[in-house]
């Protein structure tokens, strides 16, 4: 008998420590070993308790429908699994027919025909009761209970750490959500475009100014980098106006030839030069009653200024060919990435043009400014572009997040955006990881993201030192910084770990 019982005991602990390294859902993982024991073992059936607050939960069965479940809700203290909760020690009770405190909550044992013993023992994690598992078994000859007492309390030693980790990164994650979700409320009890994604003090300073000029119709500088997003800050302008429901038209003045600039803006007559076959209305008479958003208002050649200042001043102007004015009735929202006081140093740029633009200047920081920020575009992007090429990415690993905050980011948002829809497309299991991201991220010292430091190396060497320091650091932050458990989940030895963590200048305190 002694080896029918350590046969099924390693059977049991074998198939469990696979369960364990692979299955990170808390009911699947509990219902996947319930099924190893009831497959080994012949239980009757079996239940994970899991505590909640001063309550314990049935959260998984094996032998119990979901309304004999939703029964087994048990104070601490609380018939036998209270009792197993509260104080810690394992119980055994031989015949369930003559205990008094065994309440069968769940009614799954009316018709059980024999004698039938139960066993239940804690899920202890430094030294706190977090659950219970309990087993139904039908006493024959040759069972011993003493026996299976001792193989459920190895398998919930076993399971303790590993349900408590989950736990662990489950608490993590709602700590994450709750703090997005205060984020948003705060946000939403303040002025906050739906169109621009950033918490940044900078970006709130933004918010600010676009709430304090909606309302009215004075013009507005926006100047940044290329890439930082003036115009999502021109349309929230608008949007925010008593204008929204009006037309908002957008030219890019460095897109358009110089000899056209004048035509797309102001519209010109039939025959007004070569080509114009019919009267054409310009930009400036679409955006009528609405918002007329000039971008790269620095890169207009002399002439053209000369004009748009007149516009500017009196709201009036011709069109090619035709010397009627015309009056409209329009805002101006101009944006430019080029610096215009180097410019009208050089005389390449009017200085009345310039003060007649510049009444209301918002300045759009660059992303490398906005580092709090980094993340949270990261999400939106991920998000949006999950949707657009129907994948499911449900997360961004912590060394690609690495990479992303140690680049500099010279595209700003634009780059980012494009940065992250590749890591979509190229993702295989609903993970962004390192290698997904452009090289740019992935090597070179100047931006911090080089895996290993070496005097020469090749492109694979340093995407194959990137994807082992990946998976090494997310095999740390699973054990919680242990180094030989996490040895043991990558099926390798503490030796070669502890040699790749020097090599690869990881560190596993940060983990713990």
């Amino acid at each position: 008998m002694g080896g029918y019982y350590k046969n099924i005991e390693m059977a049991v602990l074998n198939q469990i420590s696979h369960v364990v390294v692979h299955q990170r859902n808390v009911s699947n993982l509990m219902k996947e070993v319930l099924d190893i024991l009831y497959r080994e073992m012949g239980l009757e059936r079996g239940t994970f308790t899991l505590k909640k607050g001063e309550n314990l939960y049935i959260e998984a069965s094996h032998g119990l429908s979901d309304v004999e479940m939703k029964r087994g809700v048990y104070r601490l203290g609380e018939g036998i699994t209270g009792k197993v909760a509260q104080s810690g020690k394992p119980r055994v009770i031989p015949d369930i027919s003559h205990e008094p405190e065994f309440l069968d909550r769940t009614k799954a044992r009316a018709f059980n025909k024999g004698v039938l013993a139960f066993i239940c023992v804690p899920i202890v994690h430094e030294e706190e009761v977090i659950g219970t598992l309990s087993i139904d078994r039908q006493v024959t000859p040759g069972i011993d209970l003493e026996r299976d007492l001792y193989l459920l309390e190895t398998v919930s030693n076993i399971l303790a750490d590993a349900v408590a980790v989950i736990f662990m990164d489950n608490a993590e994650k709602e700590k994450l959500l709750e703090e997005n979700r205060r984020l948003k409320s705060e946000l939403d009890r303040n002025f906050s475009p739906s169109n621009i994604v950033g918490n940044c003090s900078s970006m709130r300073t933004i918010y600010s100014m676009i709430s304090q000029v909606a309302e009215s119709s004075a013009t507005v500088l926006i100047r940044g980098s290329s890439g930082t997003g003036k115009e999502l800050v021109a349309r929230a302008i608008h949007q925010a106006s008593p204008r929204r429901d009006k037309p908002f038209i957008a030219v890019n003045c460095a897109a358009l030839p110089e000899n056209l600039i004048e035509s797309e803006l102001f519209g010109h007559e039939k025959g007004s030069f070569t080509g114009a076959t019919n009267r054409r209305l310009g930009r400036v008479e679409a955006a009528h009653t609405g918002t007329l958003f000039l971008d790269e208002i620095g890169d207009l050649s002399l002439p053209v200024q000369v004009k748009l200042l007149r516009f500017l001043q009196e709201k009036t102007f011709e069109r090619v060919g035709n010397n009627e004015s015309l009056t409209v009735d329009v805002r101006i929202i101009a944006a430019t990435s080029r610096n215009l006081e180097s410019l009208m140093s050089k005389s390449m740029y009017r200085e009345d043009l310039f003060y007649r633009l510049n009444v209301f200047p918002i300045h759009m920081p660059d992303l490398k400014d906005r580092k709090s920020d980094i993340m949270l575009l990261a999400e939106h992007f991920l998000e949006n572009y999950s949707k657009i090429y129907n994948k499911q990415i449900k997360r961004i690993s912590t060394p690609a997040i690495n990479m992303m905050m140690s680049y500099h980011w010279p595209g700003n948002v634009r780059e980012l955006e494009n940065c992250i829809e590749r890591a979509v497309l190229t993702a295989s299991d609903g993970v962004i990881h390192g290698y997904n991201l452009p090289p740019s991220l992935q090597t070179g010292q100047a931006t911090n993201t080089a895996a290993v430091t070496l005097e020469k190396h090749t492109d694979l060497a340093v995407m194959v030192a990137s994807y082992e320091k990946e998976l090494i650091i997310e095999a740390l932050k699973m054990k919680r910084g242990n180094v030989a458990a996490a040895a043991k989940l990558l099926n390798s030895t503490q030796r070669v770990i502890h040699y790749k963590i020097i090599k690869l200048d990881i560190d596993p305190k940060k983990y713990r």
